[in-house]
């Protein structure tokens, strides 16, 4: 299990660089009034640009979705069937999914799923990267990989398995197509990433160090795991490395001050982006409004608990799941107790 603070070590996002140069300490600095949220790679440009406001919002409420993401039984329950309940006052727990359904795919796949925790009192987020291949009861399914969840049922299903195997409810769900990453990558002119172990996907050599990616180049990065020393786990650690990547050119001066290429970032991140039925824009925009005094050691980044890899009955390779911390980490969620839970 991986857990860490941003403001102790950049592992998680930077895969391996640990260490922070004077000038990204003091950009990090120049940056403290970090907005975080739900919906981060969305919500911070709308709310950060002031005189540009009522345009984004309007290109926001235009292009943002709505469908029927969340179950029809909303509490989870117990391996008795019966309804776990929840304390008041406990936060708000969003699962942001990222849908790489690529041309000509006849079924749905969930690549990235990411539990984010917003506590009761907004002085911090919790961001858990729940691997695709957690192996997992799904309901009316038997075990399975987590993701085949999504596949099964769709986000009703994905929802229903997760507050199962945690106790733990899930408000709101917002769903992106890996596409909306390239579109967004584009818009900002490219991201710097750093690569921690090599490989070649999509026809793109991948160096380790820090390469310059264009949105193609980024969607081949992200995709690929099989080439990677732990697999969907590595796999994990290079979308979170692609994801600060993105988050800290978005936030830039470059295209916050940039009327045009601050509306095609908007653009992008929403025309890909579908939230549940119960979430609408002026919530979503609340939500980052009211965490707009989060600074980077505010925010902590956790691995699902597992227990290494092994093999199913029927021959998948599969990641094994560590049950009794799974059942501490949904302890913590559930009693709004992320900060103490390791």
């Amino acid at each position: 299990m991986t857990d860490m603070r941003q403001d102790e070590s950049d592992e998680m996002f930077d895969e391996g660089d640990t260490t922070l140069s004077r000038a990204e300490h003091r950009e990090k600095k120049r940056n403290r009034r970090i907005l975080i949220a739900a919906l981060v790679l969305i919500l911070v440009p709308v709310v950060a640009v002031g005189g540009y406001l009522a345009w984004l919002n309007h290109i926001v409420t235009n292009n943002v979705k709505q469908e029927l993401l969340l179950p029809d039984s909303p509490k989870p329950t117990n391996n008795e069937g019966q309804v776990v309940e929840q304390p008041k006052d406990n936060g708000m727990n969003y699962l942001l999914v990222g849908n790489d359904a690529r041309p000509g795919d006849t079924g749905s796949r969930s690549d990235v799923m990411v539990l984010v925790h917003v506590p009761q009192d907004r002085s911090t987020v919790q961001l858990i990267h729940f691997p695709r291949d957690l192996w997992v009861p799904i309901p009316g399914h038997g075990e399975a990989k987590l993701n085949a969840a999504y596949a099964y049922g769709g986000a009703p299903l994905l929802v229903e398995t997760m507050q199962n195997m945690l106790g733990v409810e899930i408000d709101h769900v917002a769903i992106v197509g890996f596409e909306g990453f390239k579109r967004m990558t584009d818009a900002v002119g490219g991201v710097d990433v750093n690569v921690a172990e090599p490989s070649t996907s999509g026809g793109f050599r991948f160096a380790k160090g820090t390469m310059h990616m264009n949105g193609e180049m980024a969607l081949a990065f992200v995709r690929e795991r099989k080439q990677l020393s732990e697999g969907d786990i590595s796999r994990g650690k290079r979308q979170q490395a692609f994801i600060k990547a993105l988050m800290l050119k978005g936030l830039s001066k470059d295209v916050l001050l940039n009327p045009g290429r601050l509306a095609d970032f908007v653009d992008a991140a929403t025309s890909n982006l579908t939230v549940d039925q119960k979430l609408d824009v002026g919530q979503m925009r609340s939500e980052a409004f009211a965490m707009r005094n989060l600074r980077g050691g505010d925010i902590r980044f956790i691995t699902a608990p597992f227990d290494g890899f092994g093999w199913s009955k029927d021959g998948q390779s599969i990641d094994l799941t560590n049950w009794p911390k799974m059942k501490e980490l949904g302890e913590a969620l559930r009693d709004d107790k992320m900060d103490s839970y390791n």
